[in-house]
C-alpha cells in the first residue's frame, strides 16, 4: 500500500529540486517568487481563483520538503493554509476574487491575528473587539507575536463582536490593510533567526467596511476553527521539515567523521540515537498526513483531534532530532558552518507555537479520552 499518491510524491520531488536549488543560505522573496511562479504558494487554492484545487495535503508537503531543504517559508503557515483557506470556505464572491488570486500568485500576502498578551490564543478571553458603525466597523485591541504583518497586504484579525440577543462576545475575523488609520505595529526583539519578523499591534478604533468581515458574524467559532486546523498541519509539516534537515546534517558528518578506526556514524551510541530521530519524524509525518486527509474530506472534527496530535509528534520530534544533530557533531555543532545552532532555538517554536504542547495534551484528555476539565 502506498501512503502517498504518484500525484504526491511527484510534487514531493519537484519541491525538494527547488529547495535544494535555494538551500540554507536562500534569499526568501526569490524563493518566494519562484515557489509562486511554479504554483506550489496557492496548491491549496480553488482553481477558479487561480489556486490549484488541491488541499493541505499538498501544501503540507510543500512547506516539509522547502524545510527539508533548509529553506522553510513560514508565511506560508498563515497566507494561503489559514488566510487563503477561512476566505475561500467562508469568504464573499468580492473577498475571493479580490484575495485569493493573489494569495495564489504570491503577489499578495495576509499576516494572521489571534494570540493577545493575556489571552494567548484563548478565543474566549481575546478582549480585541470590533463594534458596528453606520458605515461598516471599528476595531479596538492589541495583538502580539503575529508574523510577517511588514511584509503581509493585510491582516486577518480575531476580534469579537456583542451577540445582540444574549450580550455575550463571540468572535468574528476580520481583514485589517496594512495602512489603516489606527492600525500600528512594533517588532519584537526575538533571539529566533528568521526571516520573518515578530510583532506586537495596536488597533486603536480601526474604521473598518461593512466588507471586512470574513463570512458570517454568527459563525465566528467555526470559521476561526476552520483555519487554525490548517494552521496546526503546517506548523507539522514545518517541524518535520527542520527535524529531516538536522537529521541529514547530523547523517553526512557521522558517515564521514572518523576518530578511531571507523566513522563515528557506526557506533550504536551515535546511530540508534538518530535512527530513533527518523522513526519518530517519519510516525509524526504519517499523523500530519491523516490530519491532512481528514480536513481535505471536509471531516474539521476528526481533523481537530489529529491536526493536535500531528504538531504535538511533530514538535516533540523536531526538538529531539536538532538536539541529537547537534550533540552528533560535538563542538561543530555550535558553528556557523553546520547551520544547526540557530535550530536550537527555532525548534522550540514547534512546541510552543501555534499552541503548546500542554494545552494539545488537554484537548486530547478532554475530547479524545473524555476527562473532566481542570479549568
Amino acid at each position: 500500500m502506498n501512503v502517498e499518491s504518484q500525484e504526491h510524491k511527484d510534487l514531493r520531488a519537484a519541491v525538494a529540486a527547488l529547495g535544494k536549488r535555494h538551500g540554507r543560505g536562500h534569499d526568501r522573496e526569490q524563493l518566494w517568487a519562484e515557489a509562486a511562479k511554479l504554483g506550489y504558494l496557492g496548491v491549496n487554492l480553488p482553481e477558479e481563483y487561480g489556486g490549484g484545487g488541491g488541499g493541505m495535503a499538498e501544501l503540507s508537503i510543500v512547506l516539509e520538503e522547502l524545510g527539508a531543504a533548509g529553506c522553510p517559508l513560514l508565511m506560508m503557515v498563515v497566507s494561503p493554509a489559514i488566510c487563503g483557506t477561512v476566505i475561500a470556505r467562508f469568504g464573499t464572491e468580492e473577498q475571493k476574487r479580490t484575495w485569493l488570486p493573489g494569495l495564489a500568485d504570491g503577489s499578495l500576502t495576509m499576516a494572521f491575528g489571534i494570540t493577545e498578551p493575556d489571552a494567548g490564543s484563548n478565543s474566549h478571553r481575546i478582549t480585541t473587539t470590533a463594534h458596528r458603525t453606520e458605515d461598516g466597523w471599528s476595531l479596538t485591541g492589541r495583538k502580539v507575536f503575529i508574523s510577517g504583518v511588514d511584509i503581509a497586504d493585510a491582516t486577518l484579525i480575531v476580534g469579537r463582536t456583542e451577540d445582540a440577543r444574549t450580550g455575550s462576545l463571540k468572535p468574528c475575523l476580520f481583514i485589517v490593510p496594512r495602512d489603516a488609520d489606527g492600525f500600528r505595529r512594533s517588532q519584537i526583539d526575538m533571539e529566533l533567526q528568521a526571516h520573518e519578523k515578530q510583532f506586537e499591534l495596536v488597533l486603536d478604533d480601526v474604521t473598518l467596511p461593512h466588507d471586512a468581515l470574513v463570512g458570517e458574524e454568527d459563525a465566528g467559532l467555526l470559521q476561526l476553527f476552520a483555519g487554525l486546523n490548517p494552521e496546526r498541519i503546517m506548523t507539522a509539516a514545518f517541524a518535520i521539515g527542520m527535524g529531516r534537515y538536522a537529521l541529514a546534517t547530523a547523517l553526512s558528518y557521522a558517515k564521514d567523521r572518523q576518530v578511531w578506526k571507523a566513522p563515528i556514524g557506526a557506533h550504536q551510541a551515535i546511530a540508534h540515537p538518530l535512527a530513533a530521530s527518523h522513526i519518530e519524524l517519519e510516525l509524526a509525518r504519517l499523523m500530519m498526513q491523516k490530519a491532512a486527509a481528514l480536513y481535505d474530506a471536509g471531516d474539521d472534527i476528526g481533523a481537530g483531534e489529529a491536526a493536535n496530535m500531528a504538531k504535538y509528534a511533530a514538535g516533540e520530534a523536531c526538538v529531539k532530532a536538532v538536539d541529537q544533530s547537534v550533540h552528533t557533531l560535538g563542538g561543530n555543532g555550535l558553528t556557523r558552518e553546520y547551520g544547526l545552532a540557530s535550530l536550537v532555538t527555532a525548534s522550540r517554536v514547534a512546541r510552543i507555537a501555534p499552541v503548546s504542547r500542554e494545552m494539545i495534551l488537554n484537548y486530547v484528555s478532554h475530547q479524545s479520552l473524555g476527562l473532566p476539565k481542570s479549568y
